[in-house]
C-alpha cells in the first residue's frame, strides 16, 4: 500500500472460508473493526463485519471494489469478541463471515439500525396509585399486578409482568377498564427489572457451598475454569447467585448459559427476585425485537446479568466478570447444523480471553470435563449433599422380565402413583419419546407406516389423527385401511408421551395430568403456563420427555418413574452409556428435593447393567472412572480428537462420489501417524428428508495434529468439482456420530 488509499478487510456471510478486501472512503476518520459495512458482492449487496484495516492487500487497487457505506459509527463487536469469533472460525473450520453473523441478532444481520423502536409498557394512573392493593382480596391477580407496578413511573413491559402470572393480560385488562393502569410507549426500557415485592433473602450456605463460593470469588480477576460437581438439589444455583452478587457489586456483568429454553423461566424468576440489577433473557423463543433489545442492553457499560441459551455466549458484555455454564454436560450446547460450535467450549475460551473465571455446573459432568480436572486444567468444586433437610431419593430397579405391564406401567409403579395421589403429592413419569406411538402397524400383513422421505417410521399423533415424521416433518392422515393388504386391523404399536398420558387418565380418572414435551409447549408462552400450573399445585402427575429432566425444581414431586430406561443402552455411539446415565440421573434428581422423601422407580429389562447399579447408589464418579478407562483403552475422546465429514445429496451416487474423493484427498494430506482416516460409511439413517447421507470420520491423537491436517484437507475439498454438487459439512468434536 502506498498510502493513497485505505483497505478494509471484511467478513462477508458466504460459504467461502476467507475474508475480503475492499476500498474504504479516503475522507473522514478510518472505520473501526467491529462495525457493519455494506459491500458489493458478486451481483448483490451484502452486509459484512469489518475485521481489520490491513496495511496492504494481496490485490492491486484496480481489482478492489469500494464499500457502499458504514451501518454503525461505533463497533458493535469489541476487539475481544472479534478475537473470540476468529478463534471459533479457525477451531471449527467454518467460514468467518457466517461465524460473525452468528454473533449478531437477526435484526442486525438484516441491516437494521442498532436501536430499538418504542416498546409498550404499563404504569399506574393517578387513580391506580390511590388504590389500596391489599384490599383486593377477591382479585388476587389484580392485587399482585398493582403491587408489581408500584414505583415504576416509566412503566413495566409485558415480559416482566409475565413473571407475576402467565395470565397477566386478563388481569391487566380489568385494571385498565377501571382506569387504574395505562399503556405507555418506552423509547428504551431496561429488561427485565426486579419487580416490587419480589425480593428473596439469600439462604444460609452449608460448608461445601461456602467453600465453592469462596473459590469462585477468589479468582474473579483471573482466568480459572471451575467444575462445580453437585448432586441434584445440592444448591448449585445458590453458588451461582452468591458469586454473581459479588460481581454486580463491583459494577461488572455476568453471563449465565443454560442448555434449553425450558430452564429459563424458573431460573429467570429466581434471579430477578434475588439480584439488584436487570436480568435480560436471550433465547430463540423471543421475537427479533426482544432479542435485539436484550443484546443492546448487554452492550451498555452497566451491571447486568444475561441469562441465555447457547448463542448467548457471543453477546457483547464490555464489563464481563463471570461466566456460568449450567448443566455443562448437556448435548444441547452443541450446534448441530451450520456453524457447529460447542457453547460450553466457546465459553471457556471466552473466559480465557477475558481473564475471568468460568463455572461449569452439573450433577453429571461430561467425561471430557472430568478428564480436564484429572489433567489439572480445571478445578473441582464438590457439593456432595443436598441442601437443608432434603436427602437423595431411593432408587429401585424394576425388573421388567418378571412384571406384567399395562400400557407401559408396571404394577409397582402403578401402586406408587396411587399412594402419592392419596397423600396429595406429585409424581413425574419420564418417557423420552413424544407422540402417541412410535409405529403404526397392520396386524394382518405386518405393514409398518413408513416415511416416504426418510429411513424411518411415522409417529402416531392420536389427538390430531395424523402420522408424522419427527425427522423431516412429513405429515399425513392416519389411514383407515392398510395400503398393502387393504386390511382393517391397523393399530399403534409402542408408547409415546401422549399414549402414556391417555393410559394414566383411564387408570387414575381423578388425577390431574400435565404433559410437557415439544408438542404441548409449541405455542409461545405455553411452557411458562405449564410450569406455573405445576408450581401452583394444579397437577398430580407430570408426564414428559427430557424437557422435564433438566434443572427444574419441583418441591412437591416425591415419585419419579422412568418408563423405558433401556432406550439407548446398547446404542452404537460410544457415548451412549454416558448419555443414558446422565439423563436418568438428572430426571431422578427431580424427586424428594424438599423435606419430603423421594422414590425413583426405574423400569428396565437389564437391571444388572453397571449403569443402573451405579445409578442405585447415586455414584456418578464410579461410573465415570470406569467409562474413562474404557475410553482410554479404545482410543476414544477425550483421549483422542475427532472430526466428522458429512455429505448428502438427493442422488445417492453423487454423495458417494464426493465422500470417496474426500477419502482419497485425506490420504494425501496425512503427514504422520497421528491422524487416522476411517473408511466412508452411510449414515445409520442413510436417507433423511429425501437426501442420501454418507460420512467419513477422522481421528487424531492430538489437536495439534488434527487442525493443520483439516486446513490442508478443506483447501482441497473447497476446490473440488464434486464438492460443489453436494451439500457437505465438517463437524469438529462431533457429539453425534450417527
Amino acid at each position: 500500500m502506498t498510502g493513497s488509499y485505505r483497505i478494509v478487510r471484511i467478513a462477508v456471510p458466504t460459504p467461502l472460508r476467507r475474508s475480503f478486501d475492499y476500498l474504504a472512503p479516503d475522507v473522514g476518520p478510518p472505520p473501526k473493526p467491529g462495525v457493519r459495512v455494506r459491500v458489493p458482492f458478486g451481483q448483490r449487496e451484502a452486509m459484512g463485519v469489518l475485521l481489520e484495516l490491513p496495511e496492504r492487500s494481496d490485490y492491486p487497487r484496480e481489482k478492489l471494489k469500494s464499500t457502499l457505506g458504514l451501518l454503525d459509527s461505533e463497533p458493535l463487536l469489541s476487539a475481544r469478541l472479534l478475537e473470540l469469533l476468529r478463534w471459533a472460525a479457525g477451531y471449527y473450520h467454518h467460514p468467518i463471515g457466517e461465524v460473525m453473523q452468528t454473533a449478531l441478532p437477526t435484526a442486525l444481520r438484516r441491516g437494521q439500525a442498532a436501536t430499538v423502536a418504542g416498546t409498550k409498557g404499563w404504569r399506574l394512573t393517578a387513580s391506580g396509585r390511590s388504590v389500596d392493593a391489599s384490599a383486593l382480596r377477591r382479585a388476587p391477580l389484580q392485587r399482585r399486578l398493582l403491587q408489581a407496578l408500584e414505583g415504576h413511573a416509566q412503566g413495566v413491559v409485558g415480559e416482566e409482568l409475565a413473571s407475576v402470572s402467565p395470565g397477566w393480560r386478563g388481569g391487566l385488562g380489568s385494571l385498565a377498564r377501571k382506569g387504574w393502569v395505562e399503556c405507555v410507549e418506552q423509547q428504551r426500557c431496561p429488561i427485565p427489572v426486579r419487580l416490587a415485592g419480589q425480593t428473596d433473602s439469600p439462604p444460609r450456605l452449608n460448608a461445601a457451598q461456602q467453600a465453592a463460593v469462596e473459590a469462585v470469588t477468589a479468582s474473579l480477576r483471573r482466568f480459572q475454569a471451575l467444575l462445580l460437581l453437585g448432586v441434584t438439589g445440592s444448591g448449585k444455583t445458590e453458588v451461582y447467585l452468591h458469586a454473581i452478587e459479588e460481581i454486580t457489586r463491583q459494577g461488572r456483568q455476568a453471563l449465565v448459559l443454560v442448555p434449553e429454553i425450558s430452564l429459563t423461566p424458573q431460573l429467570a424468576a429466581r434471579f430477578q427476585r434475588r439480584l439488584q440489577v436487570p436480568v435480560a433473557l436471550l433465547h430463540s423463543g423471543l421475537s427479533d425485537q426482544e432479542r435485539l433489545l436484550a443484546w443492546l442492553t448487554a452492550r451498555e457499560n452497566t451491571p447486568l446479568v444475561i441469562l441465555g441459551t447457547r448463542s448467548a455466549v457471543f453477546v457483547p458484555l464490555p464489563r464481563l466478570g463471570l461466566i456460568v455454564v449450567d448443566e455443562e454436560h448437556d448435548q444441547s450446547y452443541k450446534q448441530q447444523d451450520g456453524f457447529r460450535y460447542h457453547g460450553r467450549d466457546v465459553a471457556v475460551m471466552r473466559a480465557s480471553l477475558e481473564g475471568i473465571p468460568v463455572v461449569l455446573g452439573s450433577a453429571t459432568p461430561s467425561l471430557a470435563s472430568l478428564n480436564r480436572v484429572k489433567q489439572g486444567d480445571y478445578t473441582l468444586l464438590p457439593l456432595p449433599e443436598r441442601t437443608g433437610s432434603a436427602s437423595l431419593p431411593e432408587v429401585r430397579l424394576l425388573d421388567m422380565r418378571y412384571l406384567a405391564v399395562t400400557d407401559g406401567v408396571s404394577p409397582p409403579l402403578r401402586q406408587a402413583l396411587q399412594q402419592r395421589l392419596d397423600r396429595g403429592e406429585q409424581s413425574l413419569l419420564f418417557l423420552n419419546r413424544r407422540g402417541f406411538a412410535p409405529v403404526y402397524r397392520c396386524y394382518s400383513c405386518g405393514w409398518l407406516a413408513p416415511c416416504e422421505r426418510c429411513d424411518a417410521r411415522l409417529i402416531v399423533h392420536q389427538r390430531t389423527q395424523r402420522l408424522r415424521c419427527h425427522h423431516c416433518g412429513a405429515d399425513r392422515p392416519i389411514p383407515v385401511s392398510c395400503p398393502q393388504c387393504a386390511g382393517q386391523d391397523l393399530r399403534p404399536l409402542g408408547a409415546g408421551t401422549q399414549r402414556l398420558e391417555a393410559a394414566l387418565s383411564r387408570a387414575f380418572p381423578q388425577a390431574r395430568l400435565l404433559r410437557l414435551d415439544r408438542d404441548s409447549t409449541r405455542l409461545k408462552g405455553a411452557l411458562e403456563t405449564l410450569l406455573h400450573r405445576i408450581h401452583a399445585g394444579e397437577a398430580d402427575i407430570l408426564v414428559g420427555t427430557q424437557m422435564l429432566s433438566k434443572g427444574h425444581d419441583f418441591p412437591d414431586v416425591t415419585l419419579v418413574g422412568v418408563i423405558d430406561a433401556d432406550q439407548g443402552l446398547y446404542n452404537v455411539d460410544f457415548r451412549a452409556s454416558e448419555h443414558l446415565f446422565q439423563q436418568v440421573m438428572q430426571v431422578s434428581g427431580r424427586a424428594g428435593r424438599a423435606s419430603k422423601g423421594g422414590l425413583v422407580l426405574v423400569q428396565t429389562y437389564y437391571p444388572d447393567n453397571p449403569v443402573f447399579r451405579a445409578l442405585q447408589h447415586h455414584d456418578y464418579m464410579a461410573f465415570a472412572e470406569h467409562a474413562l478407562e474404557e475410553r482410554r483403552q479404545t482410543d476414544y475422546p477425550p483421549f483422542t480428537h475427532l472430526a466428522l465429514l458429512r455429505a448428502e445429496s438427493p442422488q445417492q451416487p453423487m454423495a458417494w462420489q464426493f465422500i470417496e474423493l474426500a477419502h482419497g484427498l485425506a490420504a494425501q494430506c496425512v503427514a504422520g501417524a497421528d491422524v487416522q482416516i476411517m473408511e466412508p460409511v452411510p449414515a445409520p439413517m442413510e436417507r433423511r428428508a429425501g437426501r442420501y447421507r454418507v460420512q467419513l470420520l477422522v481421528q487424531a491423537a492430538t489437536r495439534r495434529a488434527l487442525h493443520p491436517f483439516l486446513d490442508r484437507w478443506l483447501a482441497l475439498l473447497d476446490g473440488s468439482r464434486p464438492g460443489k454438487r453436494v451439500r457437505w459439512s465438517l463437524d469438529v468434536d462431533p457429539m453425534d456420530l450417527y
